[in-house]
C-alpha cells in the first residue's frame, strides 16, 4: 500500500491550514495576555511612582535622541604652584608634573587635600 504524492501534498497542505490555525491562536492569546501585563505594570508603576526615567526609557516620537548626563569632570588629586590641575588618572602625565619629578620633587607634595 503506497501512498502517492498528490496523498503527500494534500497531507502537507491540511497541515500547514492546521498551522496557521494555531498560529492564529496563539496571537490571539498572546495579545489578550499582552493587555493583562500592560494593566499590571501601569498599576505597579502607579503604586510605586516609577517615571519613565527611573527606567531610563524615552518617549517615542518625541523628535529628539535621548540625551545622556554630561560626563563627570574628574576630581583632581594634584594641584601646581601655579594653579594648574591633574587627576592622576590613565595617560601621560602633564608636562608640569613630569618637569616637578625630574627636578627631584615628590608627587604626595602637589596632592590636594
Amino acid at each position: 500500500m503506497a501512498i502517492t504524492l498528490a496523498e503527500i501534498n494534500s497531507q502537507i497542505q491540511q497541515h500547514d491550514e492546521l498551522i496557521a490555525q494555531l498560529r492564529k491562536q496563539a496571537e490571539e492569546l498572546r495579545t489578550h495576555e499582552r493587555a493583562g501585563v500592560i494593566e499590571d505594570i501601569r498599576k505597579k508603576i502607579a503604586d510605586y511612582g516609577i517615571t519613565a526615567a527611573d527606567l531610563k526609557l524615552s518617549v517615542r516620537g518625541a523628535g529628539k535622541r535621548a540625551v545622556s548626563a554630561p560626563a563627570a569632570k574628574p576630581t583632581v588629586k594634584y594641584r601646581s604652584p601655579t594653579g594648574e590641575t591633574w587627576s592622576g588618572g590613565r595617560g601621560r602625565k602633564p608636562r608640569w608634573v613630569t618637569e616637578a619629578l625630574a627636578a627631584g620633587k615628590s608627587l604626595s607634595e602637589f596632592e590636594v587635600n
